[in-house]
């Protein structure tokens, strides 16, 4: 649920909820840093491997001859005319599995990649491990197997365990969004939206994310394979960074140079003065993220920040006016002003599959016993 507090702290790496680091000014059509741009051996990569995939997509965008693909690839050049640079939010975690008895036995995803410190991902990945000996076996040994890897979640935090030949690892992903000269871009005309978006219902859509194969050749248009080639550069610059954080980014960029782009998603964010400050999760479509907005100025933020019974019909009205709109992507009360955005997120792939967490992120607690001890033969033991 979308929060109504404010959260104007500085910017800090590895945290959630803080304003977007300054914009990275990229060419209109590629998304390279410029510093990235003119090193030598860049612009030779750049006229071998970027041609050559770039040409690939293109002639397969051509032979497809679909218009709803074009009429994508048409969203994507202006977006990129209009939104030239990226705003860095931080990173973002999840988990990934590789099942080397799969007929696709690449990584794919287990559990989104939305999570805000590795902790809270491996502590889904425990959560996994013990539902399946709980729920999913009642082979003794398989479910032993099981108990053991989430033993090894309990005491240390780790980032990957293995059991019954299935490899799970916590991934690290970085999550920015398109920014220009009037702010974050806001949903494309071509993102998916639900056939009968409701307002009521509190349902939402299934995360595009589980099960998404973890392929650094998966593009979806030229404009797509540009990016993300363009991102394999990328690092932490600056001096709003700790050194820690900028050496462990360019070490990743080495270590694993590859780059996947996950599925976009869209979230909340405010203005405050030049930064936007992101506020609440992470949603499939533009409208889930939408109706967010809509019941915390309706109803949420009202019982959380105990607003007088002028301010709650205020918010109040300015929610029904922001759902009468429709598809409206900006929604302002008092002095604030919300904006539906565009969120995008990659995760870099080495030989041995996607990043990890780094030293330099950082967990506000750590491991522990999750949930009750479950014995081998599948009893569950409530009191210890």
């Amino acid at each position: 649920m979308t929060s109504g507090g404010r959260e104007g702290a500085p910017f800090a790496a590895a945290r959630r909820g803080t304003p977007l680091a300054p914009p990275l000014r990229t060419p209109p059509t590629s998304g390279i840093h410029p510093e990235v741009a003119r090193r030598p051996d860049h612009n030779a990569r750049m006229t071998d491997d970027w041609k050559r995939r770039l040409d690939a997509l293109h002639a397969d965008l051509v032979r497809r001859d679909d218009p709803v693909a074009w009429v994508t690839e048409a969203d994507a050049v202006e977006a990129s005319r209009r939104y030239p640079q990226i705003a860095l939010r931080g990173p973002v975690f999840g988990v990934a599995a590789r099942d080397r008895t799969a007929a696709e036995p690449g990584w794919r995803l287990l559990k989104p990649v939305v999570d805000g410190m590795p902790q809270q991902a491996r502590d889904g990945l425990n959560s996994h491990l013990w539902f399946r000996a709980k729920d999913d076996t009642d082979d003794p040994a398989a479910r032993r197997e099981l108990l053991a890897a989430v033993a090894v979640l309990e005491r240390a935090p780790a980032d990957e365990v293995e059991a019954l030949g299935v490899r799970y690892r916590v991934v690290r992903g970085d999550e920015f969004a398109r920014t220009g000269d009037d702010g974050l871009e806001p949903p494309r005309p071509t993102d998916l939206e639900p056939v009968s978006p409701s307002w009521e219902d509190p349902g939402t859509a299934p995360s595009p994310d589980v099960g998404y194969v973890l392929d650094p050749d998966r593009d979806e248009g030229p404009m797509a394979g540009a990016l993300r080639l363009g991102l394999r550069d990328f690092t932490y610059t600056g001096d709003r960074f700790p050194p820690d954080v900028r050496a462990d980014s360019e070490w990743a960029a080495r270590t694993h140079p590859d780059v996947v782009r996950l599925p976009v998603g869209f979230s909340v964010a405010e203005r405050d003065g030049s930064d936007w400050t992101p506020c609440g999760s992470l949603a499939a479509t533009p409208h889930e993220a939408r109706r967010s907005l809509y019941e915390g100025m309706a109803r949420v933020w009202a019982m959380l920040y105990r607003f007088d019974e002028h301010k709650k019909a205020l918010y109040a009205r300015a929610a029904e006016t922001f759902r009468a709109a429709g598809r409206a992507d900006e929604a302002s009360v008092e002095d604030r002003l919300f904006r539906i955005c565009r969120v995008e997120r990659m995760v870099r792939l080495g030989p041995d599959g996607p990043e990890p967490p780094r030293p330099s992120d950082l967990d506000e607690y750590g491991p522990m016993k999750l949930h009750p001890t479950l014995h081998t033969d599948g009893t569950v033991q409530y009191d210890d």
